[in-house]
């Protein structure tokens, strides 16, 4: 098998599922000839939780990078809900319903908790009171409503994790992207973001595609993972399969493949 053909085999073990919601097909970046992402494809059907893991450099936030509108592909396309976005401006990305999260957390020190989540929830309105209560919402489905009036200052690593998605899920979103939201925490606070995310997947059919590294939050998670290596999708299946992959044992866990 050639090293196209076994790409192509990677790329298309986790199959386009019925209702895809996100497809990212053939997508490349480069930056001064280095490229970051070499013909990426991926899909994400509607109600899923998807995970993208890969080692450190590997590309994973230039990609989600191109499908948030941060940055144009060379090349490829990204449709969400079946319109090609690959190119257009971050807040009209937003507004078409993805919200995303960022790898550092940088809320706003000395605004409230509720202030900051509210800078999401203004997301295509002026109304005040709307904002209020889209941030009302994301903060109760984050188990924050009672921090509301503390200073962001004033929160633990992983309470400002959790403002970090809170105000991206006061934009309400239909996709969201989670940027190593983990990264960091205990394995009790892994747990209760866990647990957040499957009641905002189960109660809400809120899509969700994760960046991580915390396995135990991928495997408790993911129905679907992608791995990525040097800018390319190099296996795809369900997170046990994944994690079973000659391929991935070697780039990703650094071992060889068992015998």
């Amino acid at each position: 098998m050639t090293k196209a053909e076994t790409k192509a085999e990677a790329q298309a073990a986790a199959g386009a599922p019925a209702a895809t919601m996100l497809e990212v097909a053939g997508v490349s970046k480069s930056f001064r000839g280095l490229r970051a992402v070499a013909r990426a494809s991926l899909t994400v059907a509607r109600g899923e939780i998807v995970a993208l893991i890969g080692p450190n450099g590997a590309g994973k936030t230039t990609l989600f990078n191109l499908v948030a509108g941060a940055l144009a592909p060379d090349e490829g396309t990204i449709r969400f809900h079946g319109e090609d976005i690959a190119g257009r401006r971050a807040d009209r990305v937003c507004a078409a319903g993805i919200g995303r999260t960022f790898q550092i957390v940088k809320p706003f020190a000395d605004m409230t908790v509720l202030d900051n989540a509210m800078v999401g929830g203004f997301r295509g309105t002026a109304d005040r009171g709307l904002a209020r209560a889209r941030a009302e919402r994301a903060l109760r489905a984050l188990d924050m409503w009672g921090e509301r009036l503390r200073p962001a200052s004033a929160l633990t690593l992983p309470d400002r994790k959790r403002l970090e998605v809170a105000r991206a899920l006061a934009t309400e979103p239909t996709l969201l992207l989670l940027d190593e939201v983990m990264a960091g925490l205990r394995p009790t606070e892994t747990d209760r973001m866990v647990a957040a995310f499957r009641r905002l997947n189960a109660e809400h059919g809120l899509t969700i595609l994760l960046i991580e590294h915390v396995m135990r939050a991928v495997m408790a998670l993911a129905e679907r993972v992608y791995v990525l290596h040097h800018g390319e999708i190099i296996a795809g299946g369900t997170p046990q399969q994944v994690t079973r992959d000659a391929r991935v044992l070697e780039s990703y866990l650094g071992t060889a493949a068992p015998h």
